[in-house]
């Protein structure tokens, strides 16, 4: 099991970017395989980015593709999310995730942290 701790959330102007990142307990990190994923209000958990346990494979969700970028420092235990040209549909609580595998299905991850908000305005 691994603890997940999201930061770097909060308002941007649609355009704009932000970085999330994800400090993870443990000496573990470099085992999991890590991913993201919004939620928005009234909608469900979706897909948006997971990354290989040595960060050599990367996938993402259509609707990010180009304009986001996860990436892993498995010595600081940390995943991150660069959020470029943001957009008010990206408005969600973003929530990292750790699993054996990169699948874009939640069901695959085991642990997960407690999300961080982000809010684009328009």
């Amino acid at each position: 099991q691994v603890q997940l701790v999201e930061s770097g959330g909060g308002l941007v102007q649609a355009g704009g970017s932000l970085r999330l990142s994800c400090a993870a307990s443990g000496r573990t990190f470099s085992r999991y395989s890590m991913g993201w994923f919004r939620q928005a209000p009234g909608k469900e958990r979706e897909f948006v980015a997971s990354i290989s346990k040595s960060g050599g494979s990367t996938y993402y969700a259509d609707s990010v593709k180009g304009r986001f970028t996860i990436s892993r420092d498995n010595a600081k235990n940390t995943v991150y999310l660069q959020m470029n040209s943001l957009k008010p549909e990206d408005t969600a609580v973003y929530f990292c995730a750790a699993g054996r595998t990169t699948t874009s299905n939640a069901l695959g991850y085991a642990d997960w942290g407690q999300g961080t908000q982000v809010t684009v305005s328009s």
